[in-house]
């Protein structure tokens, strides 16, 4: 029996493709600790992006590509999911417990980006990340209801909130602490500083993922936000309307202004089928969404239908994803997830907390 080269091993591995990169796990780094003790071989592979459904058939795959070279015995292989820090704008530094922040955002309101950012949390938290939402929409939050969650915050210092808990998320938003029909009469600099106590003076448990439900517009509070805040990438929501690409449309520039890079984007509402008689029909209009991703150059990250299912769920408390996980929609947004998922682990990773802090003192 030949011996069990490394050089053949790596070989046989290689043909093996992440599914949602195309790429190879050797040639990536990506396989680690590559052992071999006779005829026996171990080896672990780390993905960048949370992929808990994955892991099972991509074992089944490296082992049966370990075992097509001659001499192995044995194959042990272990894959897993490894979540980093990722860069964000120059000069804004990462906020504690808390490693890649995902803005989602819309010109327009009513556009379905609330119910996008909670079922996009879903669905990452599905695949096994941890996954935070933050309600940044102070004048009208909706994070509390959708995800069915009602109460206050506990403090157990007096000086920072606890998340409040949703369906496996950590959640925090100005909902919790005003009565549901309280009307935030705030000016902006008063709402923004609001913000930033909410997401600063919340104790996230180190969070993969914290998606912010950005408020609707590009005004002070939203410009605030973006410049201040450490985001990873945004998603931006529309429907296929030409007044919401419009607005839209500003909403990509202040981002791309402020050196936030955009994931892709959604297009909500994108056809209606009739649930009586199965008539499809483009109420606001047909590929709006897709065409403005074409000629902006953006990922489009997938088309939701308007669907009354979509709208119950979330009005219920449980959001599709939730609701229905193995239904069309909720793969849809599954689908979505795993895209910004992969395209921030292809981003460059954050290393500003390996460097030391540099102290100069004056010699007396």
């Amino acid at each position: 029996m030949p011996a069990v080269t490394e050089q053949a091993l790596l070989e046989a591995l290689q043909t093996v493709a992440d599914p949602h990169t195309g790429k190879d796990f050797v040639s990536t780094r990506q396989l680690k600790n590559l052992k071999i003790d006779g005829d026996d071989v171990a080896f672990d592979v780390e993905l960048g992006y949370p992929a808990k459904s994955l892991h099972a058939a991509l074992r089944r795959q490296l082992i049966a590509a370990a075992r097509t070279v001659p001499g192995v015995g044995n194959v042990s292989a272990n894959v897993s999911s490894k979540i980093v820090a990722h860069a964000v704008q120059r000069g804004v530094q990462l906020l504690p417990g808390v490693k890649n922040i995902v803005a989602v955002a819309s010109g327009k309101g009513g556009v379905g980006k609330s119910t996008t950012a909670v079922n996009l949390g879903l669905a990452l938290a599905a695949e096994g990340a941890t996954v935070g939402v933050l309600d940044a929409d102070i004048y009208g939050p909706s994070q509390p209801m959708m995800l069915g969650i009602s109460g206050r915050p506990e403090s157990l210092d007096g000086q920072s909130m606890e998340p409040m808990q949703g369906h496996g998320l950590q959640v925090a938003s100005i909902g919790f602490l005003v009565d549901p029909d309280q009307a935030m009469i705030w000016r902006g600099p008063m709402a923004t500083q609001a913000l930033d106590q909410l997401l600063r003076q919340t104790n996230w448990r180190d969070v993969d993922y914290l998606i912010v439900d950005m408020p609707p517009g590009t005004g002070d509070i939203q410009l605030t936000l973006s410049q201040r805040v450490p985001i990873t990438g945004a998603v931006i929501v529309t429907t296929p309307q030409d007044i919401a690409l419009l607005d839209a449309k500003k909403g990509l520039s202040m981002f791309e202004k402020v050196g936030v890079p955009i994931l892709g984007l959604v297009e909500n509402m994108a056809v209606h089928v009739c649930s009586n008689c199965g008539h499809v029909e483009h109420i606001f209009g047909a590929d709006g969404g897709k065409r403005m991703a074409e000629q902006a150059k953006l990922d489009y990250l997938g088309a939701l239908p308007l669907n009354i299912s979509i709208r119950e769920q979330a009005d219920s408390g449980r959001p599709t994803v939730v609701a229905d996980p193995d239904g069309e929609i909720a793969g849809i947004y599954k689908a979505v997830a795993r895209q910004v998922a992969v395209k921030i682990a292809e981003k460059s990773r954050d290393f500003s907390a390996k460097f030391p802090t540099i102290k100069v003192s004056k010699d007396t």
